[in-house]
């Protein structure tokens, strides 16, 4: 039995988390019509024994609703449905905050409710496929590049849907500002190639999360609200460039003073994406002032290490939640692991998801 670091309890923010195991959020496609449904009730409730359960990216729009079949949070449906959740984790004594991923020129007008649109930074199409129910496999098409009244409209997506998380129970908002999402798309140059106030130079690029995030800060309080970011992430086409240790020791001073939560660093190298270099983790662990959430392909015995060695203050766990609900219990006893099927990651039944 393990009994180190990453199972003791720990403070974050307003709350007193059991450990400090996060479960990473994870797109799972089973939000029929865009609402939470009793099928994710049972899967996160499960799971409830994490320290912090993070949800899958969760529009703020129904333009963020790029992917078939993810939930949002702007409608009065879509609170009733996830009040369900937060309040059948919150029965099982665990803690629970929403993602709001706005997927930005990542979509496809077939996953778009009516009336919706496929916004960006500039009108440059991502490279590549995506899925659609309706006709499988289809190019990426080009979005409408944002106006500022979009950006302003945008941002109070972002804050509606922060107060719709509170009402209905999240115990907090994180924001994704990674993985080549509308945030990120604003961050990297790959996507953002504006020439006015929101792109260009660094200060430029990093005023739309900025601008977001202080926004939802005002709106439900700065302890309430974390960022996900990316650097060096590649995923949907993001392209690193010579300025981005810069542009996130900025992003993070510039989120010290709105007084964030937490900062939750992503790092795909377990999955083959390019390393994350370790020295702009320890620029980003040394100007952010807030907590800050490891991620990457952690077992017990390295996030124990890392606690240990301050390189953070919580460890995400993505894929080994999936096929492994208890995976808390099976960490803390050196249990073997399940292993997910990729092929029922996205499907829209309980294959794979509730029953495994």
């Amino acid at each position: 039995m393990s009994d180190g670091t990453l199972f003791r309890s720990t403070r974050l923010g307003e709350m007193n988390l059991r450990n400090r195991i996060v479960m990473a959020p994870m797109t799972r496609c089973r939000a029929i019509g865009n609402v939470p449904s009793d099928l994710m009730q049972e899967y996160y409730s499960a799971r409830a024994e994490a320290g912090l359960i993070i949800t899958e990216g969760t529009s703020p729009s129904p333009n963020g609703l790029g992917y078939a079949r993810i939930p949002g949070l702007f409608s009065e449906e879509q609170v009733q449905g996830w009040r369900r959740v937060t309040t059948a984790v919150h029965n099982k004594g665990g803690k629970i905050f929403v993602q709001l991923m706005h997927t930005g020129r990542v979509g496809h007008p077939a996953n778009l409710p009516k009336g919706a649109r496929l916004l960006a930074p500039s009108a440059v199409a991502a490279p590549g496929d995506m899925w659609t129910d309706e006709q499988g496999m289809q190019p990426h098409p080009q979005p409408e590049e944002m106006s500022k009244n979009d950006i302003n409209a945008t941002i109070q997506e972002y804050v509606h849907a922060c107060r719709n998380g509170i009402e209905a129970g999240f115990d907090g908002v994180e924001l994704h500002g990674a993985n080549g999402y509308l945030i990120d798309q604003f961050l990297n140059t790959a996507s953002n190639q504006r020439t006015d106030d929101y792109g260009g130079n660094v200060a430029n690029r990093i005023r739309f999360a900025i601008e977001v995030a202080t926004a939802c800060a005002e709106a439900i309080g700065g302890k309430r609200l974390g960022m996900r970011i990316s650097p060096y992430g590649v995923f949907n086409s993001m392209t690193p460039d010579d300025e981005m240790e810069a542009l996130y020791t900025q992003l993070c001073a510039a989120l010290n003073e709105i007084d964030l939560l937490y900062i939750h660093v992503v790092d795909h190298s377990s999955m083959g994406a390019p390393e994350v270099h370790p020295a702009i983790k320890s620029k980003v662990r040394e100007t952010f002032k807030g907590h800050y959430i490891l991620s990457g392909g952690y077992d017990a015995a390295r996030a124990n290490a890392d606690l240990e060695q301050d390189k953070g203050d919580l460890v995400a766990f993505g894929r080994a939640f999936i096929a492994n609900p208890d995976l808390v219990t099976k960490l803390r006893h050196d249990q073997a692991l399940k292993t997910a099927e990729e092929a029922t990651f996205y499907t829209p039944g309980p294959e794979g998801y509730t029953l495994i």
